[in-house]
């Protein structure tokens, strides 16, 4: 019986003086990657991803679309095996100011399409790769 663990996250953008901007977390581990945690009980998968990106980044959002979801096993201590699934949604940043929740990342900033597909090209997770890329083919950008 393995045990499942939903989160929920986004690619957070916005548009400043006709430029588009990507916001970039830096994890706790110093990588680079995109707001989101754990579902809390009675929220709705999309619930999380708001909350967690306002909690993260100080930034409210709107979700725009589903981008997709990534699916892996780990070892937990307590639990064995789980199976964890992290959704993420193309997420309009609405308003708010950016300010990063230290206990939980180490900064957060916002990018150029390009750039921050070269940071997450050299500072990223493999398996958001294709989440970035697809978010940005969404907005109508090929990297």
């Amino acid at each position: 019986m393995s045990f499942k663990e939903i989160s929920a996250g986004g690619i957070v953008y916005r548009h400043v003086q006709n430029q588009l901007q990507i916001q970039l977390i830096t994890d706790r581990y110093g990588k680079i990657s995109f707001a989101k945690g754990k579902r809390e009980p009675g929220e709705t998968i999309e619930e999380t991803a708001l909350r967690e990106i306002v909690e993260e980044t100080g930034v409210t959002g709107r979700i725009v679309q589903p981008i997709d979801i990534i699916a892996y096993t780990y070892q937990h201590p307590q639990h064995g095996n789980v199976d964890k699934e992290v959704h993420y949604y193309l997420v309009e940043s609405v308003s708010g100011d950016l300010r990063a929740q230290v206990e939980e990342i180490r900064g957060v900033a916002w990018y150029e399409p390009k750039e921050a597909w070269e940071k997450q090209q050299k500072s990223g997770y493999d398996n958001n790769d294709f989440i970035l890329e697809k978010g940005l083919k969404l907005l109508g950008l090929e990297v």
